[in-house]
């Protein structure tokens, strides 16, 4: 395989997981019906958190992020257009999203869900990062600030939806 692509996969690879736990989220669990109120107040979450994921990649980008974290997985650099394409195409969907999911449309949930379980992800990485590195590592400030926002929206999803009924008894109760 082309080191150039490996490098690109392995260090992705934690989000690839993070996207499958979102789509099982999403199989998983389905909207609350007549959640206006709360789908609008989840829709302002998710946009915040989308301003803080804007500062968070400038932040990033500007300090190498793109070089520094692939060299700590022995991997070679990422080029600047493969990070800003997978950052910018990410926010694409996540943006156009934030539309769907006020409309209700219920696969909308996937990619809200994949951004909360990413921004967990990276309010607690980019701190251990910098532990590893013994200072600083691109995206240590806003990370913090990003986890926060996904784990207010994790919450806010969870009100927002309910696990499908699967059918178990437990104890002669269902």
């Amino acid at each position: 395989m082309n080191e150039n692509l490996r490098s690109m996969l392995t260090g992705t690879a934690v989000l690839w997981v993070g996207a499958a736990v979102a789509l099982l989220l999403t199989l998983l669990r389905r909207p609350v019906d007549g959640e206006l109120a709360g789908r609008e107040q989840t829709v302002r979450l998710f946009l915040l958190g989308l301003a803080v994921q804007c500062m968070h990649f400038m932040e990033e980008f500007i300090t190498h992020f793109q070089d520094r974290f692939p060299a700590l997985l022995g991997l070679p650099p990422w080029s600047e257009r493969f990070f800003v394409a997978f950052n910018l195409i990410w926010l694409s969907v996540w943006i156009l999203s934030a539309i769907d999911l006020e409309r209700a449309y219920r696969f909308a949930l996937f990619p809200v869900w994949f951004f909360a379980i990413a921004a967990v992800a990276n309010g607690i990485a980019h701190p251990m990062l910098a532990v590893v590195a013994h200072g600083y590592f691109p995206g240590l400030i806003t990370a913090p600030v990003l986890g926060v926002l996904g784990v207010l929206l994790c919450l806010r999803l969870l009100e927002l939806t309910r696990s499908r009924n699967v059918g178990l008894v437990i104890d002669g109760a269902k």
